[in-house]
């Protein structure tokens, strides 16, 4: 893909732990590299739990070599468990991006939304479409963690993360890559 960024996606979670890795081109064409999910059983004791995602994001890591790990920024939920075991795993993707000596990038889940679809609001399924459409897959990719994962990294690269990005032209963009870049402009 010539000089292409490959980003490896995390949507953290205890249970499950989406990871999704893309390469994409400074013209903002993306491929698909590897999509999965983690997974451990909530019987087991937190920290196996956790155990079980450090190994599956070292393989990944090992086996792919992204430039750059991107992961969902915890946000508040009402679900005080649910938060803390997400912040956890976020944790362990953090720590090891650190050991591997790779960048780290969070991103919320109404950016990764806004990036890929043009709305921060959108529902899952509009995510998984979105995303699919964008790599151009036959089939949505499942579960949605694992699509999550991949707009994650999709995210990332196309709100600056690759190389020659900002020489790109707005003819070059998708429509919700033309709004995302609108409204960075504006913010700033």
């Amino acid at each position: 893909m010539g000089s292409s960024l490959r980003v490896l996606g995390v949507d953290p979670g205890l249970t499950r732990c989406g990871v999704g890795v893309v390469d994409v081109g400074a013209d903002r064409r993306a491929s698909l590299v590897h999509v999965g999910v983690i997974r451990s059983s909530p019987d087991l004791p937190a920290a196996e739990r956790l155990h079980l995602i450090a190994q599956g994001l070292r393989d990944a890591v090992r086996e792919h070599r992204p430039d750059v790990v991107a992961v969902e920024r915890v946000f508040a939920q009402q679900n005080r468990s649910t938060v803390m075991g997400t912040a956890q795993a976020s944790g362990i993707a953090l720590l090891i991006a650190a050991e591997h000596g790779l960048r780290t990038a969070t991103h919320t889940p109404s950016e990764v939304k806004a990036a890929i679809t043009g709305y921060g609001s959108a529902e899952k399924l509009q995510v998984q479409t979105m995303v699919a459409r964008v790599l151009r897959l036959d089939a949505l990719p499942q579960p949605a963690d694992a699509a999550d994962a991949l707009a994650l990294a999709l995210c990332h690269a196309w709100r600056g993360g690759s190389a020659g990005s900002a020489a790109v032209t707005d003819a070059a963009l998708t429509p919700a890559q033309r709004a995302w870049r609108a409204a960075e402009k504006a913010r700033r």
